[in-house]
C-alpha cells in the first residue's frame, strides 16, 4: 500500500537526519563504601555538527567519563574526546578522527510553531540496530525545565517518546532540520519531553569549540521573583519586576548605582518579571557590553548602565 503524504515526509525526514545520528558508549568508575570501585556503563545519542568530526550531545552523558566511545551510522566505532561542556544548557561538543562526516542540516528553531510534527531520534534504551524513531508535537516553546526557574535558554517541549538513550539525540522538522537537541523527560509525565533549541545549541558549541567552556555575563545581583508572598513584604505590586535582595560590593551593579531593595524592571530592551526572563536576557549579552537597567527605587523610576563581565569563580553564574 502507497505511503501517504505525512507519512512520506516522515520517512523522508528519517533518510535525512539519520546518516548524522549517531550512539555514544560511556564507563563512569563508581565507589561504593566497604567494596571498593565499579564500572557503570550507559548509552545516550549525538548528532554531527562538522563534518571534521565534531558531535554534540548531553554535558549528563559525557560528565566524569572515563571512557567513550561513539558509534557512527557508517559502522564506525571511534575514541571521543570531550571538548568542553556547559551544565547549565546540558550540552557537550565531542571530537573523533574523521573527516568527511554527514553533519546535521539545521533548521530555525526560532521560527518554530505549536502544533508541528516533529520527529525524535536516538539510541533509547540502548536497543541494538539502528535508532529508534518517536513522533509527536511541538507543544510548547520557551519552557524552564519544571522545578528549575535558573536556565539561561528555554526549552522545546514535545509530546514525541524521549526515552533513556534519547539523550543528546536529535528532534527534527518533517524537512529532516535539525531544530533541537533532546535532553530530559518527565518520568511522572506522559508525553512530557524537552529539547535544547538549535539556535542555543548553535550558539553554545561555537563557544565550547572556541573556549572550551561558556563565558556568561554576571552582573552581581541577587534577585527574587515578586511572587504575592514578597510583593505584600516589599510593598510592590506582584510579579512587576525583580526584587534585589543583594548587591555583590564591587561587583558592575555596585558600581553601576543598584541597591538592596530596588525593583529592576528591564534588561535593555527585555522586560524582566520572573528570574528565569532576567537570565534569559543575560544571555543575549556577550561579556563586555554596557547594559541599559531600569529600575525603581521608592517609587521613583531611574535607570543606569551595567558593564557586564565574567562571573568570579567564588560567584554562582
Amino acid at each position: 500500500m502507497p505511503l501517504t503524504g505525512v507519512e512520506l515526509d516522515i520517512t523522508r525526514a528519517i533518510e535525512a537526519i539519520s546518516p548524522s545520528v549517531a550512539s555514544v558508549e560511556t564507563l563512569r568508575v563508581n565507589r561504593r563504601r566497604g567494596r571498593g570501585p565499579f564500572a557503570v556503563p550507559a548509552a545516550a545519542s549525538a548528532v554531527v555538527l562538522d563534518p571534521a568530526g565534531l558531535l554534540v550531545t548531553n554535558h549528563h552523558v559525557v560528565e566524569d567519563a572515563t571512557q567513550l566511545s561513539v558509534h557512527l551510522a557508517d559502522g564506525r566505532e571511534l575514541p571521543g574526546e570531550v571538548l568542553g561542556g556547559d551544565a547549565v544548557t546540558d550540552l557537550a561538543l565531542v571530537k573523533v578522527d574523521a573527516d568527511g562526516l554527514p553533519a546535521a542540516r539545521r533548521g530555525d528553531s526560532e521560527q518554530l510553531k505549536v502544533g508541528q510534527i516533529v520527529l525524535a531520534i536516538g539510541n533509547a534504551l540502548g536497543l541494538p540496530g539502528s535508532p529508534t524513531v518517536s513522533a509527536g508535537v511541538l507543544s510548547a516553546i520557551g519552557r524552564p525545565l519544571p522545578g528549575s526557574d535558573f536556565i539561561f535558554e528555554g526549552l522545546v517541549q514535545t509530546d514525541a517518546a524521549i526515552n533513556p538513550g534519547n539523550s543528546g539525540g536529535p528532534l527534527v522538522d518533517l524537512t529532516g532540520a535539525l531544530v533541537g537537541i533532546n535532553t530530559a523527560m518527565v518520568p511522572f509525565a506522559q508525553g512530557v519531553g524537552f529539547a535544547i533549541p538549535i539556535h542555543a545549541v548553535e550558539r553554545i558549541s561555537n563557544e565550547l569549540r572556541a573556549k572550551g567552556r561558556v563565558v556568561r555575563p554576571w552582573m552581581g545581583l541577587q534577585v527574587a521573583d515578586l511572587r504575592p508572598e514578597i510583593a505584600r513584604q516589599v510593598g510592590h505590586p506582584p510579579w512587576s519586576g525583580l526584587w534585589v535582595a543583594e548587591v555583590v560590593p564591587k561587583s558592575p551593579a555596585h558600581r553601576a548605582g543598584l541597591r538592596p531593595g530596588d525593583v529592576v524592571k528591564r534588561v535593555g530592551p527585555f522586560e524582566v518579571h520572573r528570574v528565569r526572563e532576567l537570565l534569559e536576557s543575560l544571555a543575549r549579552f556577550p561579556v563586555g557590553s554596557d547594559v541599559a537597567v531600569a529600575f525603581e527605587r521608592r517609587g521613583a523610576a531611574l535607570s543606569t548602565n551595567v558593564p557586564l563581565q565574567e562571573p568570579p569563580e567564588t560567584s554562582a553564574a
